[in-house]
């Protein structure tokens, strides 16, 4: 029996809620800053609020935002939030052979985020065929839900939170960079992976210094694969 299926502590969508969990830290105050600037710039509150609900993208949604709020045509803001989003045609392949046993999983790809993707990417290999769908149910839904929660906290009460607590505007820009870290950071258990996110890591900063910061990122994750593979293809070899 696989063990992972017996760390559960209920059903499966329950374990998933249970997994996602620590995600709410980052989703909810990085949804909060997306609530106060969305009003900010002209939004009501629940215009805002179904932008969460309906849209659920993230950065995108703050492109979006200040796209609308300065009158880009509409065929722009819709091209420039499909582009961000275009990492998204690389996750759901990547997470469909765990999951394409029930076509369900087509419709709950909406709750499918960079942190959700990176969550099931580490947890569904380990879980039994059955209980996979369940367990991305939860962690997706409740993922959601949260985000939606802390637009609308944002929407409604931000502007009275940071006028209370002036600290808060420097906490949430660090909100969302937090959540990558601690999501990269169980990843560091081998010299492989360790190696590899030092690499981006190193890549990344080194070029925005050098003057390119909206190439660092992308030419950073291409750096860190090519050394990934490379470094397990000659394990490989080693192995033979």
């Amino acid at each position: 029996m696989n063990t992972a299926a017996q760390t559960f502590s209920g059903t499966p969508w329950k374990q998933g809620i249970k997994d996602a969990m620590p995600l709410l830290g980052g989703y909810i105050p990085v949804a909060t800053s997306f609530g106060l600037i969305s009003v900010q710039s002209g939004f009501s509150v629940l215009e805002t609020i179904l932008i969460s609900a309906f849209i659920y993208a993230g950065a995108s949604q703050f492109l979006f935002v200040a796209m609308v709020a300065s009158g880009a045509p509409l065929w722009l803001v819709v091209i420039m939030t499909l582009l961000i989003n275009a990492r998204h045609i690389v996750y759901g392949p990547n997470l469909s052979p765990y999951l394409n046993q029930d076509k369900k999983w087509l419709p709950l790809m909406f709750g499918l985020s960079d942190q959700i993707f990176a969550l099931a990417h580490a947890r569904l290999p380990l879980l039994p065929d059955q209980a996979r769908i369940g367990w991305y149910t939860g962690a997706a839904v409740l993922g959601w839900l949260s985000w939606i929660a802390g637009t609308a906290l944002g929407a409604m009460a931000g502007d009275e939170l940071t006028q209370r607590w002036p600290l808060i505007n420097e906490i949430l820009p660090f909100a969302l960079p937090a959540l990558f870290f601690v999501l990269l950071v169980p990843r560091c258990n081998n010299i492989l992976w360790s190696l590899t996110i030092g690499l981006s890591a190193v890549a990344a900063v080194v070029l925005k210094v050098l003057g390119y910061p909206n190439a660092a990122v992308p030419l950073a994750a291409i750096c860190g694969a090519i050394l990934f593979y490379a470094l397990k293809n000659q394990s490989a070899l080693r192995g033979k």
